[in-house]
């Protein structure tokens, strides 16, 4: 985790919340094995959240002209979030397509922009439209879409208790919302081979 955003999370306050969680639910916060637990989990609420701290335009810096209007696709980039309503994390795959209009981005960035938006308290609805408009907005494409699949730990392992299943949400922009072919075409590409 970098350490600019680190600085920008009240590390102090969020041990003393997880204090007092511990000691509302009963627990001895002096226990051995809990006794660092609230520095832990502030450590890691500033590392999965990073991305409220992080302007995803600084991975805008490997754009390239380029004379290529076929789709452009990333299938299978790993991310996780955390979920607004519970607290608690979800875990899935993104692809990512866009159709150039003269300009390409470099493929890593592609999958750091997810990250950017991911490690934020987020809903999956809400995260698949802003990556798609981030990327239609700022690569001035013909056409974007964005499908995510994943886990929600927070139907899991709690709640309704269906381990397995899987929500999947997509967001299309410009020609593949439009076309009915070229949306055919880019679903067709974007889940070829997860069967």
């Amino acid at each position: 985790m970098h350490s600019k955003n680190k600085a920008k999370v009240d590390i102090e306050r969020i041990e003393k919340a997880v204090k007092e969680i511990l000691l509302a639910v009963g627990e001895d916060i002096e226990r051995e094995g809990l006794k660092r637990t609230p520095t832990r989990m502030a450590n890691m609420y500033a590392e999965l959240l990073a991305g409220m701290h992080e302007d995803p335009k600084q991975h805008l810096n490997s754009v390239f002209s380029e004379d290529y209007d076929e789709i452009v696709l990333l299938r299978d980039i790993p991310f996780y979030s955390i979920c607004e309503h519970h607290l608690m994390p979800f875990i899935g795959s993104a692809h990512l397509a866009y159709l150039p209009s003269g300009v390409i981005l470099g493929v890593s960035k592609l999958a750091r922009i997810v990250d950017c938006f991911a490690r934020r308290l987020q809903t999956q609805e809400r995260l698949t439209g802003q990556i798609a408009d981030f990327l239609m907005n700022n690569l001035k494409s013909r056409g974007v879409a964005v499908v995510l699949e994943a886990s929600h730990s927070c139907m899991t392992i709690r709640g309704i208790k269906k381990p397995g299943s899987v929500m999947v949400t997509s967001a299309l922009r410009g020609i593949f919302r439009r076309d009915p072919k070229s949306r055919s075409e880019i679903m067709s590409l974007m889940h070829k081979g997860n069967k």
